[in-house]
This record gives C-alpha cells, structure tokens and sequence, in this order.
C-alpha cells in the first residue's frame, strides 16, 4: 500500500471527479445526432485532436515503467521511436485518405472494399483488439496497490465512472476527459523527472548507477530483437483509433497535422517516462517488481501534494486509454454489429445501440481482466491474433494497387486468425522469435527464392527449415503470403505441405533448434 497523506488522498479523488464532471458537459444527444455522438460532427479542430491523440496512446504506462527499469534507453528506442515512425507515415499516407472517406469504421470500409462478409469478419478482430479490458486491469491494479484494496473494486468502480459520461456525451465526452487527461500527466511526470533531478542529479548519477548498456539506445540488443519491434508496431496503420480521430477531424488536413504534432510531443512524453524509469533503477537497484518501479521512486522522493499529483497523473495517463477502447468497442458492438446485422437500418438508433456497446464493452472489459491477470498476456495474445488478418488489407483498403477480392480479404482474415491460433498453441515446442518478422519475409511466394538463396551463400540448413517449418506453417504470415501471392499473379496461391521432400529440403519435425 501507498504511504498517502490526506492531501494526497484528496488529489486523487479531486482529479477522478473533475473526469466525471467534465464527461459529463456535454449535452445529451437525440437520436437523429448519430454522427455527432459517434465523432462529434466530424468537427475536431486541431487543438482538441492533438491533445485527445496524445493522451490516449499511453494506456501502457506500467509497462513503460517496467521496461525502462529493466532496459534503460532501449525501451524508447523499441516502445516509442518505432511507433513515431509508423505514425509520421500514417500522417502522411492515411490520414487525409481516411478522412475524405467520411466513414466511421474499419469495418465499414472494408464493406465498401471486400463485401460485407470481410467486413463482419473484420469486426470481430476490431473488437478484441479494442478490448478495454487491459487498462482496466493496470487501474484495478494501482488502485487496489494505493488503497489496498480488492483488484475487483477497482475494476468495477473505474468502469462505472467511466460508462456513465461516455453513455451521455459519447465521443465528445472522451475527447474533454482525455484533454483534461493531457494535462495532468505531463504535469505530473514533469515534476517527478524534475524531483529526481534535484535531489539526485543528472546524467553524471546516472552513469555512476545504471548498469552498463541503459544510456546506450539499442541496450546491446541484437537486431533480430530491434526488428521485432519494429514490426510490431506496424499496427499503427491498423489503429482503430487513429483511424476514428481521423474521421472526425475537421478536415484531412487536420488529422495530418495533429498526428505530426502529437509525434512531437510523444517524444518529449517518453523523454519524461524514460528518465522517470532511469531514475528508479539508478536509486531502487533491487526492487522485487520492477512495473512497481514508477510508484517506488514517487514514494521515495515526493513529498505530500506531489505524491498524489503524480499518482494522479498515472492514472490519467491509462484513463485517457481506457475511455477512447471503451467507447472505440462500443461502437464496433453498436454501430458495426448489432446497426449492420439489423435487416431495417434505423439510423435514430445507432445512439441507442452504442449505449449498449458502452456496457457491454465495461463488463466483457471486467471479465477478461479479473480472469487474465497480466496486461502483457492480453496484449500479445490478442495483438497476435488480430493484427495480421488486418493490416494488408487496411492498406488495400485505401490504395487500389493492394486490393483484392472479397472472397480472397475473407480468406485471408480466416487464414490469418486460424494459422495465429495454432502457432498460439503449438508455440511452446518451438524456439520463440516473435512472429511478426515473417509476415514480410516468410511469405509462400517467395519460398523458393528463400531457400535458392540461403544455399548459395551457405546458411546453415538447420536455420532455414526452422523459419520456413514453424513460422510459415504454424504462424499467420501464410496470410500474407497469400495476400502478396494474390497480388502478383492475380489468382490464389496453393499452400503445398512441405512433408515429404526428402531430407534434403524440409523434413517436418518438432526439435529443431537454431545451431552455430
């Protein structure tokens, strides 16, 4: 339990009811106002676009605090740098594109593009990928830490509150908390890196008490390792998120410029959590858990008023997170399933319907997190899952030339999800690297090429048929093979069992291992 003084106490509070109060302002739509509800009247202007897209990117903060502790500098150059690089080519591939759309959802253009089957198959990906349940845990989880009490009350209580403005103002409601959001956790990770910085020093402490390879930005890490990253943030272009925001920016124009800003001040956000993680493991060397790393250097340095300041600002940070997935969820429950599946479309009920969403988004939230118990485990689980039957697609979705077919976008989506589902379960037996690096490099249509050239320059047999065994087969880059494969020759690409080639190509077998 956090060792809080009254006045910290009634920061906190203070702060968790100017969210309810300030979600609270706007009106309450009718039921012909749809469009204002689902994105406020596609009129976001620039200032409220940068502070809402900013403040909901951070939901992760205890994992940031976790990384930071464990790995210096390299968790900026793996959790922040490659996510501005995927956002900075969003901002200018996407944006203006989605925007011009003036559609409300992934699945709604995927409808338009691939047909309605690829579109209802798409939203069952859109909805446990925008699963609150996440940052419904990491609050649960510091208030039961602050308050000491059951994980379940946290749960239950951070959900109620935020159910009950969403279901009244909607997107707009999200956009004013998340603001408000904004501003308190760049106050409170300022004061805290500030805190630190007075009474420890700067970076000469820093070099005395970190371990060797924390101020180094790759962390001695291999490039496999930095690759993996990277590519695992190329969910940026499947964002449903920056996708929303995008269509209820004023104008495209708009949505690109406030992605370019928030780049900015992501940066100088991660400058201010990374340092915070450096600090911690600089004076704390031996905390037993390291995602308590943030909340143990507060506790150690902080006095009374800022202690409860920067607790506040954790949670505002997550909070902002768990308000845009709960009513990005809600939206997909009400608009993309129940409005879509209904054979009358009565759009005076889309209100109504997302309202619903907005439940069932908190309590489906409630269940996985009280059964989970990790946010990593619900992250790559689910993040693996989803993520590749969508994000070639969202790129043919808007650039002609990577189209294709709906029954071939509904293959792949069944492919991906299926082949995802058996390396989940068949992942143990295998030496793990993390998958994503063969949805561009393990793709059917160049099997051949792959192994034509690994043998002339001589790369040890054993590796190849570890890539091309239990990452083609048992992962869901087989999708995107048969996604570029329908690209280049126009017509579906046969996935042959490779079983029975001999020894001398790929026998199949379980206990290969990577050897010098």
């Amino acid at each position: 339990m956090a060792s809080l003084s009254f006045i910290d106490i009634l920061i906190i509070l203070l702060f968790f009811a100017a969210v309810i109060v300030i979600g609270l302002l706007p009106r309450r739509f009718q039921n012909n106002e749809h469009e204002n509800y689902l994105l406020s009247g596609r009129k976001v202007g620039l200032f409220f676009f940068v502070l809402t897209n900013v403040a909901s990117w951070y939901g992760g903060i205890l994992g940031v605090g976790e990384f930071s502790y464990k790995y210096g500098l390299l968790s900026w150059f793996t959790q922040g740098l490659p996510y501005y690089i995927f956002a900075f080519l969003f901002a200018l591939f996407f944006s203006e594109k989605v925007r011009k759309t003036s559609l409300f959802t992934i699945p709604e253009k995927f409808e338009k593009i691939y047909g309605r089957t690829a579109s209802l198959l798409a939203t069952v990906l859109i909805f446990l990928l925008v699963s609150p349940a996440p940052y419904l845990l990491m609050i649960g989880y510091l208030i039961s830490v602050i308050f000491n009490v059951n994980i379940i009350w946290g749960l239950i209580l951070t959900a109620a509150a935020t159910t009950v403005y969403l279901i009244k103002g909607g997107f707009k409601s999200d956009i004013y908390t998340n603001s408000f959001q904004f501003f308190v956790m760049f106050a409170g990770f300022i004061f805290i890196v500030l805190a630190a910085y007075f009474t420890f020093g700067g970076l000469p402490y820093l070099e005395k008490n970190l371990p060797a390879g924390h101020l180094t930005l790759t962390g001695h890490a291999s490039p496999l390792y930095l690759l993996v990253w990277f590519l695992i943030a190329l969910w940026t272009f499947t964002d449903p998120g920056f996708h929303q925001r995008s269509n209820a920016a004023i104008n495209g124009k708009t949505a690109k410029r406030g992605i370019l800003i928030s780049i900015l001040l992501w940066a100088f956000f991660d400058f201010l959590t990374t340092s915070t993680g450096l600090y911690a493991r600089a004076a704390l060397p031996n905390l037993a858990n390291p995602v308590l790393s943030f909340q143990a250097l507060a506790e150690k340095i902080l006095g009374p008023g800022l202690k409860g300041l920067f607790y506040a600002a954790m949670f505002a940070t997550i909070l902002a997170t768990l308000n845009s997935f709960v009513f990005l969820s809600a939206t997909t429950i009400g608009y993309d399933i129940i409005f879509k599946l209904k054979k009358v479309k009565d759009e005076t009920r889309i209100i109504h319907y997302t309202r619903i969403g907005v439940v069932v988004s908190a309590i489906s939230g409630i269940i996985l997190a009280y059964f989970f118990n990790s946010v990593i485990e619900i992250w790559f689980t689910v993040g693996s899952i989803c993520i590749p039957g969508l994000i070639f697609l969202v790129i043919g979705a808007y650039y002609k030339k990577f189209e294709v077919s709906g029954k071939r976008a509904s293959a792949e989506i069944v492919i991906s999800t299926i082949s995802a589902l058996l390396w989940f379960i068949l992942r143990n037996n295998f030496l793990i690297i993390a998958p994503r690096i063969v949805e561009f490099f393990g793709c059917p249509s160049i099997h051949k090429g792959v192994v034509i050239v690994a043998e002339s320059v001589n790369v040890n047999r054993e590796l190849i048929n570890y890539f091309l065994v239990h990452y083609l087969i048992f992962h869901y880059a087989v999708a995107g093979g048969i996604y570029i494969g329908n690209i280049l020759f126009n017509k579906l690409i046969r996935i042959v069992p490779m079983v029975n080639f001999g020894k001398s190509f790929i026998p199949f077998r379980f206990d290969y291992r990577i050897v010098n």
